[in-house]
């Protein structure tokens, strides 16, 4: 399986999941709501806080009609377009988001939904793309951003496979090999039943790149499962309040959500450990007391030919196993052996 590195961190299989906490649009238009989100996800243990890019003009005509869920602040005269335009931070916001996020050590991405705030990302060298599930069928987008030759991380929402395909080979077309699929329920917030987190493993043997999970149910516990399941990216909306007013904030985790939600993630991965049967440093204390070992059954002297009805296996676990019984039969006592005794290969002949 490739490997993809994003900064410093190398995404893949063997290594440690990568946390995004998706801010999205959850600062309001605030610049500093969107420093405090980056805070709140460094405190979380996320690897990279994610935010969204775009200039409304740039992205949908001003009749636009609300999605249900956009819907859910009661304001039901105003247009999508007037809601997305108040969310909108400039150019000189995010150089100072990035810029912010690099003095906490934490990761910056956006995700930008038109060509021209490719290019300003690109000018703020983002280490990676974050393709939007809503763009993965705009393919001249796809390839305007696969022209950068940055990683790519690739939302799959909405999509059957046939158009994650034709997504991934716009990308690899113009000579993009680091790329990471996301499989992500385009709802806010989706339901656990809808997660088919199976659909990583399609990803996977489809594409034999890197898989993630965007999720966007309220679950703390489903983006554990993904990651047991072979998500090498975890992404999760994230914010400050779920009451505060925005498209996105009843589907998002609140801070301490978040934190436990990373926390199960990053218990998951020691438990998952590296796949070697083998015993623990405890078990092989524990191994001397509770396996068994070949013992005198009776008092045996010195000279006598050992029978099996001279033999018993019973605990310690610190003599000759009971497997190599058959080793023990038939040879002579080279010492008095007393009832109960370890029988070892020192005192036979």
């Amino acid at each position: 399986m490739r490997e993809v590195k994003i900064g410093t961190r190398l995404i893949g299989e063997t290594k440690s999941c990568f946390i995004i906490a998706e801010a999205g649009v959850n600062h309001n238009g605030s610049l500093d709501l969107a420093k405090k989100m980056i805070d709140v996800a460094k405190d979380a243990g996320a690897d990279a806080v994610k935010f969204q890019t775009f200039k409304a003009e740039n992205v949908l005509t001003k009749n636009a009609k609300k999605a249900g869920y956009q819907k859910s602040d009661g304001d039901y005269e105003e247009s999508q377009y007037e809601m997305i335009k108040k969310l909108e931070l400039k150019k000189e916001d995010f150089k100072e988001l990035s810029d912010y996020a690099g003095e906490k050590n934490i990761v910056f991405l956006s995700s930008p939904f038109d060509m021209e705030s490719v290019d300003m990302l690109y000018e703020l060298d983002v280490p990676a793309f974050k393709i939007p599930s809503g763009e993965i069928t705009n393919l001249p987008f796809l390839r305007h951003i696969a022209k950068k030759k940055k990683p790519i991380i690739l939302s799959t929402g909405m999509a059957k496979l046939g158009e994650v395909e034709e997504a991934v080979n716009i990308i690899k077309n113009e000579g993009v090999e680091d790329i990471v699929i996301l499989h992500c329920v385009t709802d806010y917030p989706a339901y656990p039943e809808e997660a088919n987190l199976n659909v990583l493993r399609t990803l996977r043997y489809a594409f034999g790149f890197p898989v993630g999970f965007s999720d966007h149910t309220l679950s703390l516990v489903i983006p554990a499962v993904a990651f047991s399941l072979g998500a090498c990216v975890v992404e999760k909306h994230f914010t400050l309040d779920r009451n505060l007013p925005g498209p996105d904030h009843r589907a998002s985790l609140e801070p301490g959500e978040l934190k436990r939600m990373i926390d199960f993630i990053r218990e998951t991965e020691k438990a998952l450990g590296d796949g070697i049967k083998r015993p623990t440093i405890k078990e092989e204390e524990i191994k001397k007391l509770v396996r068994k070992s070949i013992v005198a059954k009776s008092y045996i002297p010195r000279g006598a030919v050992i029978r099996g009805d001279m033999l018993a296996i019973k605990r310690p676990g610190t003599g000759i196993e009971p497997r190599y019984i058959g080793f023990i039969v038939g040879r002579k006592a080279k010492q008095d052996i007393e009832k109960d005794e370890l029988v070892l290969t020192e005192k036979i002949e």
